[in-house]
C-alpha cells in the first residue's frame, strides 16, 4: 500500500565546508561567552553532529548539580539562521544557574560556625 509514496518530506540541509565552519565559529563564541557568565564548576560544550534531519547544533551546560541544559540552534536551507549569541548565552547561563538552585535544599545546613 505504501510502496514508493515517501511519508515525510527528504529534504535535508546540507551544509557547505564554509558554513560548517563559520557554525562551529558560532557555536564556540556562544560557548566561551557562557562560561564567562559561570564559575569554574560548570561544564560548556558545543556539537555539530549530522542529525536524521540533517545538521544538528548544540551548546549545552553541565552544572555541578542538577539537570543539563542545552539550546539548539536553527538551521534553515542556507545553513545557520542568525541569532543573538549574547542573548543565547545569558539564557544558557540563567538556566543553568536555576538547575543548581533547584537541586539545593531550601534550608541547607551550614559546613562550619
Amino acid at each position: 500500500m505504501y510502496g514508493n509514496s515517501p511519508l515525510g518530506d527528504d529534504s535535508t540541509v546540507e551544509l557547505t565546508a564554509n558554513q560548517r565552519r563559520t557554525l562551529r565559529q558560532d557555536l564556540a563564541s556562544v560557548a566561551a561567552r557562557t562560561r564567562n557568565l559561570l564559575p569554574g564548576e560548570f561544564v560548556v560544550g558545543s556539537e555539530l553532529r549530522q542529525g536524521a534531519e540533517g545538521p544538528r547544533a548544540t551548546v549545552a551546560v553541565r552544572p555541578p548539580v542538577g539537570s543539563v541544559v542545552s539550546a539548539d540552534y536553527e538551521l534553515d536551507g542556507d545553513g545557520v539562521v542568525d541569532t543573538d549569541r549574547d542573548e543565547l548565552a545569558r539564557g544558557l547561563a540563567a538556566s543553568a544557574a536555576l538547575q543548581v538552585k533547584r537541586a539545593m535544599p531550601d534550608d541547607p545546613t551550614p559546613t562550619a560556625k
